[in-house]
């Protein structure tokens, strides 16, 4: 599935763009946003693979708007102003549909989109590691990661999402398992189905649970206990 966000501040375009959409099988929505200012927040927390966005809006326009990403979902631009066409093609939109828009158009530019993921899915999801730092894919783009940078990785469905110390974190679609091979076992530890914590960033450990900056707080489950366990009686003074 490919997870999109619309972004339009006519809310009879986003309508008919969300339900466009949710008609095509290959498409998932994952939310609606009527300004890009909106949009900032949903495209920081979740892995968004594409953006249909109005280019006219107050404010911040879509081009402007995309300018600002430094790592943007794949772009359809959707406007009612054609001369905005060659300006969208420069910042690499795959796409453009001029309003008013029909299914039928939306559906060849949403075929265009899915060609171009199933031909970079062709190519299998990989982690080349070594003991300082690994390499991943995230949002079409190969990622070297310190291991000293890395806080704390979370499962989150069919991806995961690195925390990081000083950046924000990278989200890519692969399993725990996969990960948690690649990991140096004397730095990182699995004390959760849902969690891998780097053991080098642990400064507080409250209720059985690891604090990370004072608000995030990291269970260990009763699977992955006593190994913690054992790891905390090693290094423990007394």
């Amino acid at each position: 599935m490919i997870r999109c966000i619309a972004i339009d501040d006519e809310p009879l375009a986003l309508k008919q763009i969300a339900g466009y959409i949710e008609k095509t099988p290959f498409l998932e929505l994952a939310g609606l946003c009527e300004s890009a200012v909106q949009a900032v927040e949903l495209l920081e927390n979740t892995l968004i693979d594409l953006m249909f966005i109005d280019i006219n809006m107050p404010d911040l326009s879509g081009i402007q708007f995309v300018k600002t990403l430094e790592n943007p979902p794949k772009i359809v631009f959707v406007t009612a102003y054609g001369e905005y066409a060659l300006e969208g093609f420069r910042v690499d939109a795959m796409d453009y549909l001029l309003k008013p828009i029909d299914y039928a158009d939306f559906l060849k530019s949403a075929n265009k989109v899915k060609s171009w993921f199933d031909t970079q899915n062709q190519k299998p999801a990989e982690v080349k590691s070594n003991k300082d730092f690994l390499f991943i894919k995230s949002d079409y783009k190969i990622l070297r990661i310190n291991f000293d940078d890395i806080k704390y990785i979370e499962a989150m469905s069919e991806y995961i999402r690195i925390h990081m110390v000083n950046s924000k974190p990278v989200m890519t679609q692969l399993s725990m398992k996969s990960i948690e091979e690649q990991l140096p076992q004397e730095r990182f530890m699995r004390i959760h189905r849902s969690f891998i914590i780097n053991l080098s960033k642990i400064s507080v450990i409250e209720r059985n649970r690891i604090v990370f900056d004072g608000s995030t707080y990291i269970p260990v489950s009763e699977q992955y206990k006593s190994k913690f366990q054992n790891y905390l009686d090693s290094n423990f003074l007394t």
